[in-house]
């Protein structure tokens, strides 16, 4: 099944799309990524809905990727003495160790680490940003407060503390087990929160092992702060707007957007945008317009990937979410407007030979009569780079490797075919211009640009391209071996 767009679409699994029916629904709609969110459910809901994806794969024939999102720490107060408290902007109120109920003027924080790196004048926001709190005075076991915007605080709501870097590592001991789980299932990449620093990626990529490609959600000042290193660690990144909205001024996150997506690009590594896409589609069959020109925007930036939360999960229409979701994409990549964007933020990264072949296949394509741009990738390395591109003919990424297969279904552009190994670059072209022509994207009278690596089946080879007619008998015929 081929899409008439570039940009992917990932959808979380959850309580409303738990069955084969729905999840092959949401894939037929325009789904391309699946998410599985370890904050909910337990591993059999993981492995019930792991194997439903395998499954629809094999009867697909396409290759399906997951990724799982693995929760992080989660910073929670303690309880009240009934329940809840009303707290007033202006007045005291403490956080401590003490695990007695709270009351109006005090409440247990549960977590040592933040005493230990909040300074005076620091800000600690509860329940998503609205009760704002600032730190009078600290030590070891307190943060005495003032009530900068008060309400209702209740039990185990969340804290974020946006105005310092935490002594946290981003992975729980939950964490850890969830991810030697997922990467015991066989999913394609980890997404991993609360990400601070270069160092909590290289951690998750350790406990991996190669066996999952590692995705940083970007959630937190500090991330914004340390992207570059965080960038250069990654696979890949999420732009998680709804924590960044909270611990920054909602009105500095779409310059964010817009400048991370640019460096994903530039780096060529593929940048989800998330969170609140088509939030009203939780309980409406429509969106607002606000949305589908939020889910416009981010594909006017190139990003590889937009991402529908609990519109999919738990929302009562997730295939009519997806298919909106696919619908905007189609319009918005036909709009002339759309590849003047796209072309006009096009930067140049001839480094290598590599670069040098994608470049060239790129201008071939968009100055000649050319098809689709075809690419062996034993990494997927060259697929990466063909996407950075962002070409105007479709994308056609080829590999024995069913893991590459998978993880390279998350970027732009590419549509992933699994092919046999091949020894001789004629097999290779014979095999590009067979998978073209089965997917729809071109006809025996057409053209495609080939590449591949000689020796052949070696990470980083890419040093040979041809355009080579999709007649097979031409092909056969000609010199080139």
């Amino acid at each position: 099944m081929r899409r008439h767009r570039n940009v992917k679409i990932v959808a979380t699994l959850g309580p409303a799309s738990s069955d084969y029916d729905t999840i092959r629904a949401l894939f037929e709609a325009g789904a391309d990524v699946f998410r599985l969110n370890m904050s909910h459910g337990d591993h059999d809901d993981i492995r019930s809905r792991h194997n439903i994806i395998r499954d629809i794969e094999r009867d697909t024939g396409r290759p399906m990727c997951i990724l799982a999102d693995l929760q992080g720490p989660k910073l929670r107060c303690g309880v009240f003495d009934g329940d809840s408290a009303e707290i007033e902007e202006g007045q005291p109120f403490r956080f401590d160790l003490d695990e007695t109920p709270g009351d109006a003027t005090r409440v247990q924080l549960p977590h040592k680490e933040i005493f230990e790196a909040l300074a005076p004048g620091a800000t600690l926001l509860v329940n998503d940003g609205k009760l704002k709190l600032r730190v009078d005075e600290c030590g070891g076991d307190f943060a005495q407060c003032t009530v900068v915007t008060g309400g209702t605080i209740s039990n185990r709501k969340g804290v974020n503390v946006p105005d310092v870097v935490l002594p946290l590592a981003a992975l729980s001991e939950k964490d850890r087990n969830d991810l030697e789980f997922v990467c015991g299932l066989g999913v394609d990449w980890l997404a991993l929160s609360f990400v601070q620093r270069a160092a909590d990626v290289e951690e998750a990529r350790e406990l991996a092992r190669g066996r999952a490609a590692i995705l940083s959600k970007i959630e937190k000042p500090a991330a914004v702060e340390a992207f570059d290193e965080i960038l250069e660690a990654s696979d890949g990144i999420m732009v998680a707007r709804g924590d960044l909205g909270v611990e920054l001024p909602v009105q500095a996150v779409p310059p964010i957007q817009k400048r991370l997506t640019r460096k994903c690009r530039a780096a060529a590594k593929p940048v989800i945008v998330a969170t609140q896409m088509l939030e009203s589609m939780i309980d409406s069959p429509m969106p607002t317009r606000a949305e589908v020109s939020d889910v416009a925007t981010a594909i006017y930036e190139g990003a590889d990937a937009i991402m529908l939360s609990a519109e999919s999960a738990a929302g009562s229409y997730p295939i009519q979410a997806v298919k909106t979701m696919n619908d905007v994409a189609e319009q918005v990549e036909d709009d002339k407007i759309y590849r003047e964007i796209i072309e006009a933020s096009r930067s140049s990264h001839l480094s290598t030979t590599a670069d040098g072949i994608v470049a060239a296949a790129r201008e071939i394509a968009e100055t000649t009569d050319i098809k689709a741009i075809c690419c062996f990738s034993h990494s997927g390395s060259t697929a990466l780079k063909i996407s950075r591109e962002r070409p105007r003919v479709p994308i056609i990424a080829l590999t024995p490797i069913v893991e590459t297969s998978r993880r390279m279904v998350l970027s732009w552009g590419c549509h992933s075919v699994m092919t046999q190994t091949v020894e001789r670059f004629k097999f290779a072209v014979v095999s590009a211009v067979r998978a073209a022509k089965a997917a729809g994207f071109a006809v025996p009278e057409d053209h495609v640009v080939v590449m591949a690596g000689i020796p052949f089946n070696q990470p980083g080879s890419t040093n040979i391209l041809r355009v080579a007619p999709c007649d097979e008998r031409l092909i056969f015929g000609a010199e080139v071996d």
